[in-house]
C-alpha cells in the first residue's frame, strides 16, 4: 500500500513539473483591444483601409479568431511586437476575407524567424535565402516567416507581400495539393481554362512582357501566390495594366461573382 502511494506521489510530482515547463514554453499571446487593433490596421494595412466600417469590424473579428486559434512563435531571441501579430493575422485573413465561413484548419503554428533561413529551417549557412515557407512532412501544419519579409510586405509601397504569398499557398494546399488551383475557390469547370491562362502568362513573364515578379514564372503555384500579392496590395494598378488577370482573380477571391458568372 505504501509503495502504491509512493508511486502515485511520484507521478503527481512529474505532472506538476511538466505542467510548469509547458506553461513556461507556451508562446505568449497578449490580448489586443479592438480599439488598438483598429488603429494599427488603419495605419498599416492597405487592404483594411479600403474596407467600409462594417467590413472592418468583420476583418477585426476574423483576425482575432485567427490569433486565438493559431500560435505565433518567435524563434531564438526575437521579440514580437503587437503589430507583428497584426501583420500575420492580416496576411491570413486577406485572401479568405470574402469567404466568411472559411478558416485555416490546416495550420497550427506560425514560426517567425529573426532573419532569412534555409529550406531545412537553419538560420546560418550559405543557403539562407528563404523568406517564407509552408511546411510539410515533420513541419506539416506549420508556416515559417522571416520577420523582415513580414514587415516589409506591409510597410513598403510595392506589390510584394511575403505573408500574403505564403497564406495563398496554404489556401491552395487546402485541397491537398499546392498546384495553383485552389479548388474550393475555383469551380471544377473553370480549372482547365484557368490553367491555360496561367501558362500563357508564365510564358509572357519569361519573355519579359509582363511587369510581374519573375518568381511567379517558376510554376503554376508560385504564379498564383505572386499575382495574388499584386492583386491584394495594388489592385488599382493591376486592373489598369492587366484587366483580364485582375478580373479572373476578382472572381476567384469573390464568391458572389462566381455565383453570377460561371465562365472565364
Amino acid at each position: 500500500m505504501n509503495l502504491i502511494m509512493l508511486m502515485l506521489f511520484v507521478v503527481l510530482v512529474m505532472f506538476m513539473i511538466l505542467g510548469v515547463r509547458y506553461r513556461r514554453n507556451r508562446p505568449y499571446a497578449p490580448k489586443i483591444s479592438a480599439r488598438k487593433a483598429h488603429k494599427l490596421l488603419l495605419k498599416n494595412v492597405r487592404f483594411y483601409k479600403r474596407l467600409n466600417r462594417e467590413e472592418q469590424l468583420q476583418f477585426m473579428n476574423r483576425a482575432k479568431d485567427f490569433l486565438d486559434k493559431v500560435r505565433i512563435t518567435a524563434v531564438g531571441t526575437l521579440r514580437l511586437k503587437t503589430l507583428d501579430r497584426i501583420y500575420v493575422a492580416s496576411a491570413a485573413i486577406i485572401p479568405i476575407f470574402r469567404y466568411a465561413d472559411w478558416s485555416y484548419n490546416n495550420l497550427n503554428e506560425v514560426l517567425v524567424y529573426p532573419g532569412n533561413f534555409s529550406k531545412d529551417f537553419q538560420n546560418k549557412g550559405p543557403d539562407v535565402n528563404v523568406m517564407g515557407m509552408v511546411g510539410d512532412g515533420a513541419m506539416n501544419r506549420t508556416m515559417i516567416l522571416s520577420i523582415g519579409a513580414l514587415r516589409t510586405g506591409f510597410e513598403q509601397a510595392g506589390s510584394g507581400n511575403t505573408g500574403i504569398h505564403e497564406f495563398v499557398h496554404l489556401v491552395d494546399k487546402a485541397d491537398g495539393a499546392v498546384d495553383g488551383i485552389p479548388e474550393f475557390m475555383l469551380p471544377p469547370e473553370l480549372s482547365a481554362a484557368w490553367l491555360d491562362y496561367v501558362r500563357q502568362c508564365i510564358e509572357e513573364i519569361r519573355k519579359g512582357n509582363m511587369d510581374i515578379n519573375p518568381y511567379g514564372a517558376s510554376n503554376e503555384a508560385e504564379f498564383l501566390a505572386v499575382v495574388s500579392e499584386y492583386f491584394f496590395q495594388r489592385p488599382e494598378d493591376m486592373k489598369e495594366k492587366y484587366p483580364e488577370l485582375w478580373g479572373l482573380l476578382e472572381r476567384i477571391y469573390t464568391p458572389e461573382l462566381k455565383a453570377e458568372d460561371k465562365e472565364l
